[in-house]
This record gives C-alpha cells, sequence and structure tokens, in this order.
C-alpha cells in the first residue's frame, strides 16, 4: 500500500477516528487505525465494540492495501510532522514507513484483515437534523446524565421520536432535561437510548453549521451518525426507558419569572462559598416580588435578593447550587420560568411551548439554614 495526503488533512481524519479507539482492551488490534486504501479512496476507521468511527481522507492512492496501526504512535506521529505532504508506504511484512520532507518513521504494522469492521446499517428512515442542532441539544442535555450508574440507562439519553418531533431526555436521579424540536420531515415513531459516551464524541466532531446537515439512522441495536466525510455508528443500550411523563406535572402552587443571567450570577457568587464536593445547599425564599438567595458554610455566608414575578403562594426551598447552574447555563431565554409546588416537590423550568423542561430536585434544608 502506498498513499499521499496533505499533514493537515492526516491530523484531521486521526483527531476524529481516534476517539473510538480503546484506552484499555484485551484486544490489541482495537489499539490501532485502520489505514483502508483498497480502493481508490482512503478511509480511516476506528472500533471499541461499542463505538465505531469510520472518516473519508483526502488523499491520493498510490498502491491500493490496508494497514492497522497503532492509534496512540500514528496520531503522535502525525502531530509533530512537518506541515507539508505525507507518503505513507508498506511493505508485504506489514512494516510501515512514514515520510514527511525530510523526516522518517519505520513502525510496525498490522494485518487490516483482522480489524472489526463496523456494522453494516440498512438505511431506512433517514432523521435528518442540522449539525449545529445535533451539538446544541447534546449541551443541553448531556450534564444530566448519570457516571458510573449501576442503571445503565441512566449513562444514555432517550432519543423519541413521536408526531415529527424529537425528543432528547437525560437524568441521573437527581433531575431530568428534556428537549424538544420539530423535524422538517416525516419520521416513523421510534425510541431509543443512546449512549452518553456517544453523544459527547460526536458533539465534539460536529462542525456546528446552520447547513451542514447530519443523517441519523436506526436499527434494532446501532444508531448511525452520517455528516460531512464521517460516519459514527454506536451500539444502543438496551431495555425499556424511564416513563418520564408520570413524573411531569402542570400543577404547581407558585410561578415565578426571573431574569436569568441575573439568577445565575447570583447562584455563581453563591458558590464561592462552597468547598468542591461540599453539599451545602442554596436557600431560595420567595416572597411577595422579592426572591432571597443565601448560603451558608464553613467559609461564609452570602445573600442576595433579586427581583422577580410572582403568581401564588410564597415558598421556602432548597437546591444544589450545581444542578440549578447546570441547567440555566444552557437555556438561552433572556427571563425564564419556574414552577414549584412545596419544598420537598421537584422544580420545573421550562418555556410555554415547551422546547425545553428542566425538573430539579429539591434539597431538605434544615431549620438554620433557613433563618
Amino acid at each position: 500500500m502506498k498513499l499521499i495526503c496533505p499533514k493537515s488533512e492526516l491530523q484531521k481524519s486521526v483527531g476524529i477516528v481516534i476517539k473510538a479507539v480503546p484506552g484499555k482492551t484485551t484486544m490489541p488490534i482495537l489499539e490501532c487505525i485502520l489505514l483502508d486504501a483498497s480502493t481508490n479512496d482512503i478511509k480511516f476507521t476506528s472500533n471499541d465494540m461499542e463505538l465505531g468511527i469510520e472518516t473519508r481522507v483526502q488523499g491520493t492512492v498510490l498502491e491500493k492495501g490496508m494497514i492497522a496501526l497503532d492509534a496512540k504512535i500514528f496520531s503522535e506521529i502525525v502531530r509533530k510532522l512537518p506541515d507539508s505532504d505525507v507518503t505513507i508506504e508498506t511493505d508485504e511484512k506489514l512494516n510501515t514507513t512514514i515520510t514527511c520532507e525530510k523526516a522518517k518513521f519505520n513502525i510496525p504494522g498490522k494485518s487490516g484483515e483482522d480489524f472489526s469492521y463496523l456494522p453494516l446499517i440498512e438505511k431506512t428512515d433517514c432523521i435528518r437534523v442540522s449539525q449545529f442542532t445535533l451539538k446544541e441539544i447534546i449541551r443541553q442535555t448531556i450534564f444530566s446524565i448519570a457516571v458510573n450508574e449501576n442503571n445503565k440507562l441512566m449513562t444514555g439519553e432517550l432519543f423519541q421520536i413521536e408526531n415529527n418531533m424529537l425528543r432528547v431526555i437525560s437524568l441521573d436521579g437527581h433531575r431530568i432535561s428534556i428537549r424538544k424540536i420539530p423535524l422538517k420531515e416525516e419520521c416513523k415513531d421510534r425510541k431509543v437510548v443512546v449512549p452518553g459516551k456517544t453523544l459527547s464524541e460526536i458533539s465534539k466532531i460536529l462542525s456546528g453549521e446552520l447547513e451542514d446537515m447530519v443523517e441519523i439512522y436506526l436499527s434494532a441495536n446501532h444508531i448511525l451518525f452520517e455528516f460531512d466525510d464521517t460516519k459514527v455508528v454506536s451500539r444502543l443500550i438496551e431495555g425499556e426507558y424511564f416513563k418520564i411523563d408520570q413524573m411531569l406535572s402542570s400543577d404547581y402552587d407558585t410561578k415565578l419569572s426571573v431574569n436569568k443571567k441575573e439568577f445565575l450570577n447570583c447562584i455563581d457568587r453563591a458558590t464561592l462559598l462552597v468547598r468542591e464536593g461540599d453539599k451545602k445547599p442554596i436557600v431560595i425564599d420567595i416572597r411577595d416580588n422579592k426572591m432571597e438567595l443565601k448560603i451558608d458554610s464553613s467559609m461564609g455566608s452570602m445573600n442576595e435578593e433579586i427581583d422577580i414575578e410572582k403568581e401564588g403562594k410564597d415558598i421556602l426551598i432548597g437546591f444544589n447550587p450545581k444542578f440549578l447552574i447546570d441547567a440555566l447555563k444552557v437555556i438561552d431565554d433572556e427571563n425564564i420560568h419556574m414552577y414549584l409546588m412545596n419544598p420537598k416537590a421537584p422544580c420545573f423550568i421550562r418555556d410555554d411551548e415547551e422546547t425545553y423542561t428542566y425538573l430539579i430536585l429539591p434539597v431538605n434544608i434544615s431549620q438554620n439554614q433557613a433563618r
């Protein structure tokens, strides 16, 4: 095999596929990137058996063939080569020579035949969204998936298509994030749970442009994302997702409207007095058209008042400040609506059209914190 590619192209393509190279594996071949030039196209592939990525590389094939190269070494070599054309050549013993200007590396390769190919997914029922939309919807929900949770479903996000609406949901037992977007083309109703790791890796590769599209295809066990010159295939998480709609209530005793930026900055200031890992709640005292935020920790105390518009009862309630900050950071509206029932019931932050809903469970506050 012999091929020539510009260094910038190689670096971009290696940067994309290295995201699916496993950190630890019992199968050494999976620690490699497959360079496939068996046709006139050059493709790089990586696969950790849960997530697989294939991307097309701009370059010239001089001799057809394929080789699997250690991902870590190959990516480091490419990164440090001069900005010029790179020639990659292999011999029959799988020894690989990488040449760029006066730099020349020789590294051993493995047979491309041993590499695990990506599963083939039948391309029926395409879901099309812009790269911008997908990147945004991941950013606006990914923070509330559970990390290393015993319940595997909590480590993924529900993608639900119903009546030509895509609803993306994540939860971690303390909060729920929901985003809803209309689909331009007709799609069959489906429900799948996509691993959080897959979504966060895709989000890093997406350009985020409005005019660039992503095509999404589903099979029984896999999801395929196709965009630009890249395909990302991931296993789905099996099992029935939580019945979210039973947890969402439209009842409330208190509704308030508050300037998002002011509210966020105020909570941010209060967390200056909370050490990492400290579980100090922020206490919110809502009376008349004022909201007082208080925090009291071993490092000191702080309180601040914000003007609000309120309907309904006064309420005193405590929250983990991080959960409020996470949700507020990803809401673009100038003013937000919060719906509260009582100090033990979840708080809902949602817009009138319900394009987003954030549910946050309150924290019990002791009497002395409430003073």
